[in-house]
């Protein structure tokens, strides 16, 4: 199949939402607005050019030590109830050894008191895990390694609080898609909140900070030139990328990883120029990247499958062996690789399967026959399937 064909069918099979837990209908309509957002072939070798003022200088992983990390994905009010007893004994019980939990979740709430009174004068503060310091030593005495999650651009609660620095309408009015606003990547002063955020949770002692929603919103090229919003010439794309270095250079002195949750299609084609997401120049600046190749995500005829969501090993195979490929360029910037997969059933897929033990160890057997060794798993609301074994071989 031609690679920009592909690339279209793959982006209305796909990109609705980084993470599956929208509506089947949302889904439609978000792919809608998107599939004309891959329009621009990555340059190759792009960690080879000496003049590229994105390549990191005197990149070093801060946390050499760290465990090859097999985590699960939890909510604030998860990690703030009585699930993360459950979630608990799940980790004590299996190889899993670490959790991803929202600090700054999808609606842009900072989930905890950190007790930086800016960040606080922003009223974007919620007290969903209302005891920090206790839940850090709670998973540091269940050996869990911890990372926090940091939606990033995806925020409509600072957009409906600071319009100036989000996307305004021709008649003064807030945008949305529908359902969420974003703010606007080219602003500093949205990248220097953010980080504010990511420096607290280090503080707190999470050891790596995620990066999610690190991009335009999608269909943003169809826009770009209506909407209102301060920008300069950088490229969506730079502009990224550009944050993305930013937050590592910022970061990197407290000790923490830095990774970015990224569209797993974007190793399988052409970069997003509409959303601004390059899968070369956003790795080459973070110690680890995280594609999203949920099986459910990918459409008709990807990786020779004819339901991608019905063939994980296949699917996932696939996927893998693009994300070797793309980040070739990147010699030896090139990341750890931590894909997340798949813990649930896409009901709304046509001829999906339904998701079990089986379906998740096929994932993970494919990312080992890989070299891929590090995995998340994705469930929007944290119920796990039992008895894997995450070792799979």
């Amino acid at each position: 199949m031609e690679l920009l064909l592909a690339s279209l069918l793959m982006v209305m099979g796909q990109v609705g939402t980084e993470h599956p837990d929208v509506s089947f209908e949302q889904l439609v309509q978000a792919s809608l607005d998107s599939k004309n957002a891959i329009v621009q072939q990555a340059a190759p070798g792009l960690a080879a050019n000496p003049n590229d003022r994105l390549i990191p200088i005197n990149k070093k992983d801060p946390q050499k030590d760290a465990p090859k990390v097999k985590g699960v994905y939890v909510t604030a009010h998860s990690a703030g109830g009585a699930r993360m007893n459950t979630l608990l004994k799940l980790l004590d019980d299996t190889e899993l050894n670490s959790v991803v939990v929202d600090i700054k979740d999808d609606w842009g709430y900072i989930t905890y008191p950190t007790g930086n009174p800016e960040l606080e004068a922003m009223e974007t503060t919620q007290k969903i895990i209302s005891d920090m310091p206790k839940f850090m030593t709670t998973l540091q005495e269940h050996q869990v390694y911890p990372i926090a999650r940091i939606v990033v651009f995806k925020d409509t609660i600072l957009a409906k609080k600071r319009p100036e620095l989000s996307f305004v309408n021709s008649d003064g009015t807030l945008w949305n898609n529908g359902k969420d606003s974003f703010v606007n990547p080219y602003m500093k002063e949205v990248w220097d909140y953010n980080i504010a955020v990511a420096k607290e949770a280090a503080k707190a002692g999470f050891k790596e900070i995620q990066f999610d929603y690190v991009r335009f919103p999608e269909g943003f090229e169809k826009r770009a030139d209506t909407l209102k919003y301060d920008k300069d010439d950088r490229s969506r794309i730079d502009a990224v990328a550009e944050f993305v270095k930013y937050a590592r250079e910022q970061l990197t002195p407290l000790g923490v990883r830095v990774s970015v949750d990224i569209f797993g299609y974007a190793a399988s084609v052409p970069a997003a120029e509409g959303i601004g997401q390059d899968f070369v120049k956003i790795s080459q600046n973070v110690d680890v990247i995280c594609p999203m190749i949920y099986p459910s995500h990918y459409s008709t005829g990807w990786f020779g499958a004819k339901v991608p969501d019905a063939a994980p090993y296949v699917t996932i195979n696939g996927a893998s062996k693009d994300t070797h490929k793309k980040l070739e360029p990147t010699g030896d910037l090139k990341p750890i690789i931590r894909p997340w997969i798949q813990d649930f059933t896409a009901s709304w897929v046509q001829g999906y399967v339904k998701y079990g033990k089986h379906e998740v160890e096929e994932q993970i057997r494919a990312l080992k026959d890989n070299g891929v060794d590090e995995f998340l798993l994705w469930n929007a609301v944290n119920t796990y399937t039992p008895n894997v074994d995450y070792d799979k071989s």
